[in-house]
């Protein structure tokens, strides 16, 4: 019952940090690998299924927009907003290989939502992407701490 728990934990702190709270996954991530107490491929898997759950999330703000983008729990500023979509008018879906980025990487998953990026497509680059973070954070952790 306790690994469902650290799992858990780690699941919702990697999604929070995807969406509208301030959160950092990566040290979560990075003391749990520390403990030595769970499998490191396992609790990547799990950073990043809540990451890319929390990214889709992003993805469904954007497509609802003219909803909800005026409200005040809304995560993402107009101008952080506006630089996003033109990012993603000049690079297109490849832009979304940044989302794993601190202060881009959340507006771009947004933008993806407003250019109704398609699902698939945007499920598989922000997989990329996320995964890539997190294993590249593994194993820093594994080999220089």
């Amino acid at each position: 019952m306790a690994d469902l728990a650290v799992y858990a934990g780690l699941f919702v702190t990697a999604f929070i940090a995807a969406t509208i709270l301030p959160m950092q996954s990566e040290a979560a991530l990075a003391g749990l690998i520390l403990l030595k107490s769970q499998p490191v491929w396992l609790l990547v898997a799990v950073a990043s299924a809540g990451n890319v759950a929390g990214s889709f999330a992003n993805w469904l703000l954007g497509r609802g927009i003219e909803r909800f983008r005026r409200e005040r729990w809304f995560p993402v500023g107009e101008a952080a907003l506006e630089r996003a979509q033109n990012w993603y008018r000049r690079y297109g879906k490849w832009s979304l290989l940044l989302s794993w980025a601190p202060l881009i990487g959340d507006p771009l998953t947004v933008a993806a939502g407003i250019m109704k990026e398609p699902l698939p497509v945007f499920l598989l680059l922000v997989t990329i992407a996320k995964v890539g973070r997190y294993l590249v954070l593994a194993l820093v952790t594994l080999n220089f701490l």
